[in-house]
């Protein structure tokens, strides 16, 4: 198994893994993952959080157990811990939009924080797991606008709800490692992600969603904010690199840690510059216009990680710049509005995305 994000997926065959949140549009590409490289999968989520989802579409529920829960629910995730008896647990489930924390905070900090605790406390009382990995957020930080990236000894000190609650879902793994797992039975890693894009994401109040719903209908796109800078990276870079953490700190656990997970920073991109490259890739006069809105929810305006640890304890690097990245959302599109086979698009940028890591 070597380092980078084309590490060899077949570690994961016959491997029992349980993820949580896997109905969502990184569970359903991680799941769909994880089942081509013939691992048993269980996953434990609430029902798909957006109609079309990308769980429904590709069928991601076939070829592996599925169940329908809450996340807040301890007794029935441990319920279904008990049956799965996983080796690995990938932990993705949350409320993860920013305006939405504004909206109903009580349920983020239940989902986000507790939902760790739960997570965490069956992973205690199950002797089969032997790796785990929480998936929070690079917006885990304190911010201080500054424009240099964030490291993993930096202050976790997130603003908003959803980002204060991501900030105490690692302080909780941090607790449960030292005062359950010192012993290195389990190896416990948190992967600090930045911006996802990639097909089949349809959620509410995230850029490349609302370009794609502007586009198929025809409407220019609105941004609310065109100056502000994110990491963004496809969908397939962050999961690659969750696997491997995962399978590296199972095999040793001297690889379990805190790990951010982002671009390099040529793609550290302000929105507005993001929106010109769907808008160039889409074609067909795609435009945007620049709609801030009047006493708007505080978000942060400058954001980058420093990704150097992950690429120095194993070799890892980005395989795909922002511009490949959004044409692989455009084109995920097209086949999906056409009414064509998303699954082979899918499985296609997989497979494009491994040859071009072993190029790298």
């Amino acid at each position: 198994m070597n380092g980078k994000n084309n590490f060899d997926l077949t570690f994961f065959r016959g491997k029992r893994v349980f993820v949580t949140g896997h109905t969502g549009f990184k569970g359903s590409w991680l799941c769909h993952i994880l089942k081509r490289a013939g691992a048993r999968v269980t996953g434990f989520s609430t029902c798909p959080p957006t109609e079309p989802s990308l769980f429904d579409i590709a069928h991601v529920a076939d070829g592996m157990t599925s169940v329908i829960g809450d996340i807040r629910d301890f007794d029935a995730l441990l319920a279904a811990f008990r049956r799965a008896q996983p080796e690995i647990v990938l932990h993705l489930a949350a409320q993860p939009i920013v305006r939405e924390s504004y909206r109903d905070p009580v349920y983020t900090y239940e989902t986000n924080v507790m939902g760790t605790v739960h997570i965490l406390e069956c992973v205690r009382r199950t002797d089969s797991v032997r790796s785990f990995l929480n998936v929070t957020t690079d917006k885990v930080y304190e911010n201080k606008e500054w424009e240099w990236g964030y490291r993993e000894n930096e202050p976790l000190d997130g603003f908003d709800p959803y980002s204060n609650s991501k900030s105490c879902s690692e302080l909780v793994t941090h607790s449960y490692k030292n005062s359950f797992f010192a012993d290195g039975r389990v190896a416990i890693s948190t992967a600090r992600a930045g911006n996802v894009i990639g097909g089949g994401d349809f959620a509410a109040d995230r850029i490349i969603p609302d370009c794609v719903r502007a586009a198929l209908a025809g409407e220019e796109i609105v941004v609310r904010n065109p100056y502000s800078t994110r990491p963004y990276q496809h969908v397939l870079e962050p999961l690659f690199a969750y696997l491997m953490i995962a399978a590296r700190q199972y095999e040793e656990g001297k690889y379990a840690g805190y790990y951010n997970v982002g671009p390099d920073d040529a793609d550290c991109f302000a929105t507005g510059r993001l929106v010109d490259l769907f808008c160039r890739c889409w074609g067909k006069g795609a435009a945007w216009v620049n709609r801030a809105e009047a006493n708007a929810p505080h978000e942060a305006n400058f954001l980058k990680l420093d990704c150097s640890r992950l690429k120095s304890v194993f070799g890892w690097h980005p395989t795909w710049d922002l511009p490949t990245a959004i044409e692989r959302v455009v084109e995920w599109t097209r086949v999906y509005r056409d009414g064509g086979d998303v699954t082979a698009v899918m499985d296609r940028q997989i497979d494009a995305f491994s040859a071009d890591g072993k190029r790298k």
